[in-house]
């Protein structure tokens, strides 16, 4: 059972991130090592991927290893959590944000 729920949690790359978002709905986050508030969103993160587990995925991207993904969403800030639906952005948070918030943005697109 604890392997299901951490495979809802996914790092991403720009090799794999397109086969990571074609279907369903993501939460991807776009996020840096050196980023105060993405370490602080982290624990939330998993949170909600144990939560929504079985209906969305929580994908993350690190900006600094993946800039061409960044420059492509127009990620200007971090942390910056876009929701993708079958590969489609279909809304966008930034800045840190209680797991209730976060939550509420994925199911409007389930």
């Amino acid at each position: 059972m604890k392997e299901a729920l951490r495979m809802a949690l996914i790092n991403a790359t720009e090799q794999n991130f397109d086969e990571n978002i074609n279907s369903g709905v993501q939460l991807v986050d776009f996020w840096a090592t050196w980023c105060g508030p993405c370490k602080m969103i982290a624990p939330v993160l998993e949170e909600v991927a144990t939560e929504m587990d079985g209906k969305a995925n929580v994908v993350k991207v690190d900006v600094d290893e993946n800039q061409s993904l960044a420059a492509r969403y127009e990620v200007m800030s971090i942390p910056t959590l876009i929701v993708f639906k079958d590969g489609e952005p279909v809304d966008k948070v930034v800045g840190f944000q209680p797991k209730e918030n976060l939550v509420q943005v994925i199911e409007k697109h389930l």
